[in-house]
């Protein structure tokens, strides 16, 4: 690394292998592994200036000026003051410095922070507090409960039975439920014991860093015996420790080498569409200007051969300069005359409207989230207008779609549906914060001292059954608390706290404690709950285990009154093929509550059970052992026997969770599909649960005619399901499924246009596959088959995978791409995308930190882009169109000029105007119109969503609108020259005298000029406040006040030759002839322009016209807001409900490796409420009897009592 931060030394040669011993700090140190240290910072003190002055240069337009500034301090050919170009330049140059210096300020505080986290070091044999940044290869750390781990570790040893150590994932993977961690045994033997630790010389040899989050090699060698590494024992920089009291691990890969930072995109310099344009434009400009400075050296030459030979006499030629040298020398200084095209006030003026929009960020109240105190942030003030041409929009899920949270909502038992709350006239209503609080009370669980205080419920009539010990009720809350592999902690008597490897199960296991049903703890053979009062203890017999294959879960158990049941939970699809043909009835019923349920986004599970005879389950039972012990086919053999006993089921009911969105999350995606953003859904969790997010989103729908699932294990097998989806979408798409050479996908490649498909498609790809289509040989196929869709999902995606499909699309598809999450696991994805928006939710600040934009809640998207980045981009493009207008007519007029006076380099204003034209008497009325103007209100804006799409297709400014306006500011310099010319060339004032001299002439003309370029930006601008209209009036006053005042006798007498134009301004205002040819070119310069504007409205209306028509109409007043009601459908699609992230917890349940200390022992907790305890029967009322009186749901009339009394009533007795 060298002396300004460039990598000027040979780069370090790639690891093979990473080769490390324990406590053997020298050893470790000749391989020269990475330090514990990160940095995210780009400079420091010693190269910030010139690093960030390099960077700033490379913008053409600053390289430009710098070259401009060394032509004006040469006095042969400058015309102008050095300083008017130096004061600009240095003013751009230090705003943008000062911006880059505090944004990397803030990087540098956040790495120290990070960088001086405190973690107990073994050194030397003990335990020294070092910083993270000294922490090295090699080392053995001590981490404790609730600490973020330092380092990729491998696991030694911890506080918890059988060295098992829980942890949080967040920062990686965007999931917050626990995972289990195992040491080795070998090493769990060391314990806490600081001088085993100490002694401990174990030789890793492991794979090198690398970004596989889900994926570790390597082997531990110790006291001559090798063991394999998986990564199930690693710990991973990221990571926090949760439920353990303390854990030792050894250090693998330390800083920069750790997966987490190899995940982390490198921060990059982001620019707009529009700067990108402008790049191009002033290239061209220059070559343009070149080509006119050209052109005018050429006539001074032909001039000066001519014309100018006979002035020789009068002027002769200083130091025998001949024609060509004076050509030579007045292209330059025309070059100096003409740089108005392109003034350094366009860039102080767009970095002035850019960090005024910013600031309309900042200060929308519309935006700030008063739950969590949070208010918008623009983070950068460069990419405002590119917030108003947003294509697609890459979304996380977890915490940004999403809460998290996980609800126990509604449910169905015995053919009754549990959940719905209706108001006094029979009405359903729609459970909300503000419903609930209106016309509802929540239900009081007072009765159950054990209850989840957090845990909310609404229909009193559930708790009703389960105090009127409804049978059906009873047994469908006792399934919940038992069938699961949920693992309880109660470090206080009647303080229960669950770890569940999902937060589903979390969910349903609170529930059935909240109802009376509590479950306490475990053993690996016996589960203990307290039913209404009553502790029970059953023996745990098996765990059918659930996969994503069974998608079920059952558990065997033996009540405490000895009787053998199966209890099974799983989706309704798989667990309907496995019930007793008497549950016909009721299944029919529960399927239509199902699909109610499904309907509303809430994620569905069948619940069922069965009794089992005693010899037959001995039999299983033993067949079971043999299976699990086999070591051929174990699998196979173990689901045959698990298909064998999961039959001849018993509906019980089934359950409705709800993952719950964000507050308008599906009003959102609405909104922004109508603007056509396309949205793609980049998440760490499973397949299901993504889709059933993306059903209740509204981003999938019922009405598409197909959502493709791509789960291919092999290259062959993605590459054949995305043409058998492309062609399903567009049958002539088959003719081209040739695969493109991958040779032809380089930078070079052709953009992936949109192709038309009739009717809506939906694609879903999951990790394994997504990492095949990611391929350069197969990354076309996947793009084009994704873009043919309307939305798309990418299920257990990493990090870096979100950044290479987010990179993927912003190279081939030239589309303008927001990145938006909450996690560190989308630091990667915010830094690639054009645009990157951090939620700062429940997953740490990581994403906000690295995001150009920040706020609470995914529904401020919609106003960030509809109004924010819609306005910002009008604005924007109008100022840059308006601003090359002006100052185009303003050098132009030099140019015709030219021909009149010799080509003598002469300017044809006044050198004071030329100085204050854009300084002064232009500056203020085209920033009023580039901070308030619009086109619409916001809400209009939401109304027509459609208003966004002209950006998306850069209508408001390109080459073409460029070349329009090059074209309109040609003609009017042509006005603006030979109209005053031809008015005052044979004119004479009412004395007599002649008008037409040079300073007269001037006057004339830059008065004109200014009037013609302040209507045109009247005619412009949209929206007209206080402060345009002081602004423009204002400019032209100063411009009079100015003029008077410079060409007065005062300032005359006290600088002669600062100003030369004494009394002109007098002579000539006072006119009528001069006014009428201001009053004629003003005319002439916007009649074309209201021309081609009335003919373009009558005959071709854009979308923005048609809408300001309707604004017009509706007398400038707010459309009334849509009212929103629920919709309440029905849908045959249903949740596909998963119990975890990967395969449960079953084996390690039975095993016993989980288990946490008993908990302490002590009553049930439930108060005596007056009756037996030892069984319930029912009490003669009905289960639907509630206190309020409020109507509830009753039994479909086609369901009736059987001989299984109510489709299989448990007796409790047999209990």
């Amino acid at each position: 690394m060298s002396f300004f931060g460039l990598n000027c030394v040979r780069k370090k040669e790639r690891e093979v292998e990473r080769k490390l011993r324990a406590n053997d700090r020298e050893y470790n140190l000749s391989f020269k592994y990475a330090t514990n240290a990160i940095k995210t910072s780009k400079y420091n003190f010693f190269t910030f200036l010139p690093l960030n002055l390099f960077e700033q240069f490379q913008r053409i337009a600053n390289a430009y000026f710098l070259f401009l500034l060394v032509l004006q301090v040469i006095p042969e050919i400058s015309s102008l003051s050095w300083f008017t170009t130096v004061v600009p330049l240095v003013l751009v140059l230090s705003v943008t410095a000062a911006k880059d210096a505090t944004d990397d300020i803030n990087r540098h505080r956040s790495d120290n922070q990070v960088n001086n986290r405190r973690v107990q070091v073994l050194i030397d044999g003990k335990l020294n507090s070092e910083k993270w940044m000294d922490v090295q290869v090699g080392d053995i750390i001590k981490l404790e409960n609730n600490q973020f781990v330092t380092a990729d570790l491998l696991l030694l040893s911890s506080s918890e039975p059988l060295n098992l150590v829980y942890i949080e994932t967040a920062e990686l993977d965007g999931e917050t439920n626990l995972k289990v961690r195992q040491a080795l045994p070998v090493t769990g033997d060391l314990g806490d014991d600081v001088s085993k630790l100490a002694d401990f010389n174990g030789e890793v040899l492991c794979e090198p860093p690398n970004n596989r989050l889900d994926r570790f090699t390597g082997t531990l060698t110790y006291a001559g015996q090798k063991y394999g590494l998986d990564n199930e024992k690693i710990l991973l920089r990221g990571c926090t420790l949760r439920n353990t009291e303390w854990c030792f691990g050894l250090v693998l890969f330390g800083g920069p080498e750790t997966k987490l930072m190899q995940n982390c995109g490198k921060s990059t310099f982001k620019r707009t569409s529009v700067d990108r344009l402008m790049n191009v434009l002033v290239l061209s400009i220059f070559g343009f200007l070149t080509f006119m400075c050209t052109i005018l050296a050429i006539g001074n030459y032909c001039w000066e051969l001519g014309e100018g030979s006979a002035f020789t006499v009068f002027l002769p030629r200083q130091n025998g300069n001949n024609a060509a040298f004076s050509s030579f020398l007045t292209f330059w200084s025309y070059v100096i005359i003409l740089n108005t095209v392109v003034p350094i006030s366009l860039y102080v003026s767009v970095e002035f409207i850019r960090l005024g929009n910013s600031f309309y960020i900042d200060w929308d109240r519309k935006m700030y989230h008063s739950r969590s105190d949070t208010p918008a942030e623009a983070r950068t003030t460069t990419l405002n207008e590119e917030l108003g041409q947003i294509k697609y929009v890459f979304s996380d899920k977890t915490g940004t779609l999403t809460q998290n949270i996980m609800t126990f909502n509604k449910c169905s038992i015995n053919g009754k549906m549990y959940g719905d709350v209706f108001d006094y006239m029979g009405q359903r209503l729609e459970i909300n914060e503000c419903t609930c609080e209106q016309h509802t009370e929540m239900v009081d669980f007072s009765f159950n001292p054990l209850a989840d205080p957090r845990f909310i419920f609404h229909d009193h009539a559930l708790v009703e059954a389960v105090k009127l010990e409804t049978t059906e009720v009873h047994a469908f809350f006792r399934l919940l608390s038992l069938c699961h592999t949920v693992m309880a902690e109660e470090k206080k008597e009647g303080e229960l706290s669950y770890q569940a490897q999902s937060p589903d199960e979390g969910a349903l296991v609170t529930a059935a404690r909240n109802f009376g049903f509590v479950f306490r703890s475990r053993t690996p053979d016996s589960i203990s709950i307290v039913e209404m009062g009553e502790q029970c203890t059953y023996k745990l017999l098996a765990i059918l285990d659930f996969n994503n294959v069974r998608k079920r879960m059952s558990v065997i158990v033996r009540s405490p009154k000895g009787k053998l049941s199966l209890y099974c939970k799983g989706a309704d699809t798989i667990i309907y093929e496995r019930l007793h043909q008497s549950c016909a009835k009721l299944m029919d019923v529960t399927t239509e509550h199902l699909n109610e349920f499904a309907g509303e986004g809430l994620r569905t599970l069948a619940l069922a059970y069965r009794d089992l005879d005693e010899d037959f389950f001995l039999q299983w039972q033993r067949r079971h052992h043999e299976a699990s012990t086999a070591l051929d086919d174990r699998d196979g053999k173990l689901e045959q026997l698990y298909e064998e006993i999961e039959t001849d089921l018993l509906l019980l009911g089934a359950t409705a969770i709800e993952d719950k969105l964000q507050d308008g999350v599906p009003q959102t995606i609405e909104q922004l599909s109508k603007a056509d953003i396309k949205i793609w859904v980049l998440t760490g969790d499973k397949q299901e649960t993504a889709e059933n997010i993306g059903y209740s989103c509204n981003l999938l729908r019922e009405e598409m005619n197909d959502v493709f699932i791509i789960s291919g294990n092999s290259p062959d097998d993605v590459r054949q399901e995305l043409r058998n989806a492309r062609t399903s979408m567009k049958p002539s798409a088959a003719e081209d499924c040739v695969f493109l050479p991958e040779k032809t996908l380089g930078k070079t490649a052709k953009t992936v246009t949109d192709e038309p498909v009739n009717g809506e498609y939906g694609l879903i790809i999951n990790g394994h596959s997504l990492a095949y289509a990611l391929d350069s040989s197969m990354e076309w196929d996947f793009l084009r088959t994704a873009c043919m869709c309307k939305a798309v999902i990418c299920c257990r995606v990493t990090p870096l995978q979100k950044a290479q499909v987010v990179e993927l699309v912003k190279t081939y598809k030239r589309a303008v791409t927001l990145a938006i999450g909450d996690g560190a696991n989308d630091v990667s994805m915010i830094k690639v995308a054009h645009i990157g928006v951090g939620i700062s939710g429940q997953e740490g600040m990581q994403a906000v930190l690295s995001s150009d934009y920040s706020f609470a809640q995914f529904r401020f998207l919609q106003r960030l882009l509809l109004v924010h980045g819609r306005w910002s981009y009008l604005r924007m493009c109008k100022f840059l169109r308006y601003f090359f207008y002006k100052n185009f007519t303003f050098t132009f007029v030099h140019f015709w000029y030219a021909f009149f006076c010799g080509f003598s380099a002469q300017t044809v204003y006044d050198e004071w105007f030329i100085t204050l034209y854009n300084l002064v008497y232009t500056a203020l009325p085209v920033l009023g119109m580039s901070l308030f103007d619009q086109d619409v209100n916001d809400a209009w804006s939401f109304q027509h969503p459609q208003l966004y799409v002209p950006g998306q297709l850069n209508l408001y400014f390109s080459k073409t609108a460029f070349f329009k306006c090059a074209l309109h500011s040609c003609y009017s310099s042509l006005v603006l020259f030979f109209i005053p010319y031809a008015a005052v060339s044979q004119a004479a004032r009412a004395d007599g005298k002649d008008v037409a001299d040079y300073q007269s002439f001037a006057v004339l003309t830059q008065t004109c000029l200014l009037f013609a370029v302040t209507i045109q930006l009247g005619l412009e601008m949209s929206y007209w406040t206080a402060v345009n209209t002081i602004f423009v009036v204002g400019s032209l006053v100063m411009y009079f006040a100015v003029t008077f005042t410079m060409y007065s006798n005062g300032l005359f007498l006290v600088l002669p030759s600062a100003f030369s134009f004494i009394g002109t301004a007098r002579n000539s205002l006072s006119q009528p002839n001069v006014w009428l040819t201001v009053v004629l070119t003003s005319i002439l310069c916007i009649l074309p322009v209201v021309i081609y504007r009335f003919l373009s409205i009558l005959l071709r209306p854009t979308i923005n016209d048609k809408v300001m028509f309707k604004v017009r109409q509706a007398k400038s007043s707010p459309p009334p807001p849509p009212r929103r009601t629920r919709i309440r459908r029905t849908s045959s699609r249903r949740s596909g409900y998963a119990f975890s992230h990967t395969q449960g917890y079953g084996d390690l349940v039975t095993s016993g490796r989980f288990l946490r200390r008993p908990a302490p022992p002590g009553s049930s907790g439930f108060a005596t409420t007056g009756r037996a305890t030892t069984g319930f029967s029912p009490m003669g009322r009905s289960a639907g009897y509630s206190p309020t009186g409020r109507p509830q749901n009753v039994r479909a009339q086609e369901v009736v009592v059987t001989s299984l009394q109510m489709y299989r009533t448990i007796s409790d007795a047999a209990l």
